[in-house]
């Protein structure tokens, strides 16, 4: 039985198929020439999704040349070594082949412009949390923010991808390939040069976020790749669909097997996760009063599960916004001395940091990976521990009853808190404010929200 053709990228390669076979083609005319491309009624040839991927392959197969539509062009001459031709139409693409005149000169390879990034600034207040972002983007930790309504969880997230390094041309190469095969290139296609941020709704399936499809595409979680994927409202995302996350998570690439073929799509993203602790919003507020029911809420949170809360590195419960910093903010407070609260570090000083932190890494660490990406083995190589912070690593794992992942976890962060710092040592001091940051290992969540706000207001 034969098989149909599946997508339009077929319709070129079928029509050149066919003149080769009534001989309006000589074979010679067309050795080592590939080809994709949707063929209009008028001949004319429009854009498809994937030339960037075909383009790949017909580099490593050593073919001659690719043509594609002229709308794919510059998405195909990214690929270095292959020479290019964009065709708008039939009759022009066989006037080369026949006579091998008037090729085109390769397409010009172009990058999108650099998306410009929100400040963190302009973030108010939460030093607890700025300081777990500035953690997450120095070691490609995932971090979860628990905190009543308006208190600026979706702020943050948004500008983690900010401190994140420079996106380099091969992870851009990688990013614009899965937008290609996703069809979401701008037409002109062009190098993404900036880092991605995807939000998607909770209302969204399992193969929106993971990936598939009766022809698979990557899901929202490829799409983040080597950028953030913000999943906001945690909680109210079905917990079958969350439950898909744990395997990607951890080995930073999803399989999607069909009966005829397997893909395989990358997904090294930054998870940010936020969430209010209850329903309603206000469980732990000192100044309001929580409606839900205990039922309601061990509802709320049992869409997560124990071991995908394990693989969120950073876990902060983030309090209400003190009043004073707003008023003070927008310039309405008392006179005082300008501080640290007056004055929050931009993004540009605080990324400074976090790549100085992650070329330690690169130095140390295998193939040059960040810490939240090291597997057990290297980890226990790598991570030098003073005494004090074996013993107290040992005491949080026996307390806390942390699994070995999570234990495993813990030493990532205070690796990278040690990178922060510029020390070699793991210390005491690296251990207890990873620590900080386990919000909800210890099954009673009303004393962690309590701890955070007395701390917040002291």
């Amino acid at each position: 039985m034969g098989h149909c053709k599946e997508g339009p990228g077929f319709d070129l390669p079928i029509a050149l198929g066919l003149l080769l076979a009534s001989g309006q083609l000589s074979p010679e005319h067309m050795q080592g020439i590939w080809s994709t491309g949707e063929l209009g009624l008028d001949g004319g040839l429009r854009p498809v999704r994937g030339v960037m991927a075909l383009a790949l392959a017909a580099r490593r197969a050593g073919a001659r040349a690719l043509v594609v539509p002229q709308a794919n062009g510059g998405e195909a001459a990214l690929v270095a070594g292959l020479e290019v031709w964009p065709a708008s139409d039939l009759a022009q693409l066989m006037g080369w082949l026949a006579d091998a005149q008037g090729i085109p000169a390769p397409a010009p390879a172009l990058t999108q412009p650099e998306a410009k990034q929100p400040d963190l600034a302009e973030v108010i207040g939460q030093a607890h949390g700025r300081r777990a972002l500035e953690i997450a983007a120095a070691g490609g930790h995932h971090l979860l923010l628990v905190g009543p309504p308006g208190s600026g969880k979706t702020m943050l997230a948004r500008r983690l991808a900010g401190l994140l390094p420079p996106l380099p041309r091969q992870e851009a190469l990688e990013l614009t390939q899965l937008y290609s095969v996703a069809g979401l290139l701008p037409e002109g296609g062009g190098l993404i040069g900036s880092r991605p941020f995807r939000a998607p709704h909770h209302s969204c399936t399992a193969t929106a976020l993971v990936g598939g499809g009766a022809t698979p595409r990557p899901g929202e979680l490829s799409l983040a790749h080597h950028g953030v994927l913000f999943l906001d409202e945690l909680a109210e995302f079905r917990r079958e669909v969350l439950e898909q996350l744990r395997q990607p998570l951890e080995e930073g690439e999803v399989w999607i097997s069909r009966s005829r073929q397997q893909n395989r799509f990358p997904c090294r993203a930054a998870l940010v996760a936020a969430t209010n602790p209850c329903p309603c919003g206000w469980f732990g507020d000192p100044e309001r009063t929580c409606c839900c029911g205990e039922a309601q809420q061990r509802r709320y949170w049992s869409r997560l599960s124990g071991p995908l809360l394990d693989r969120l590195d950073l876990q902060v419960v983030m309090g209400r916004l003190d009043p004073g910093d707003l008023v003070r903010s927008f310039g309405l407070g008392a006179a005082r001395p300008a501080g640290p609260k007056d004055s929050p570090e931009s993004t540009a000083v605080v990324a400074t940091r976090v790549m100085r932190a992650r070329q330690r890494m690169a130095r140390r660490n295998p193939g040059g990976q960040p810490n939240g990406q090291l597997q057990g083995a290297s980890l226990r190589t790598l991570v030098e521990l003073s005494p004090g912070s074996k013993r107290l690593w040992q005491q949080a794992i026996a307390q806390r009853g942390l699994s070995a992942r999570a234990g495993e976890r813990l030493l990532r962060v205070a690796l990278t808190l040690a990178d922060l710092e510029g020390t070699q040592v793991v210390k005491s001091q690296h251990l207890g404010e990873a620590l900080s940051y386990r919000s909800f290992d210890q099954v009673g969540r009303e004393m962690s929200f309590r701890n955070a706000e007395q701390q917040r207001q002291r």
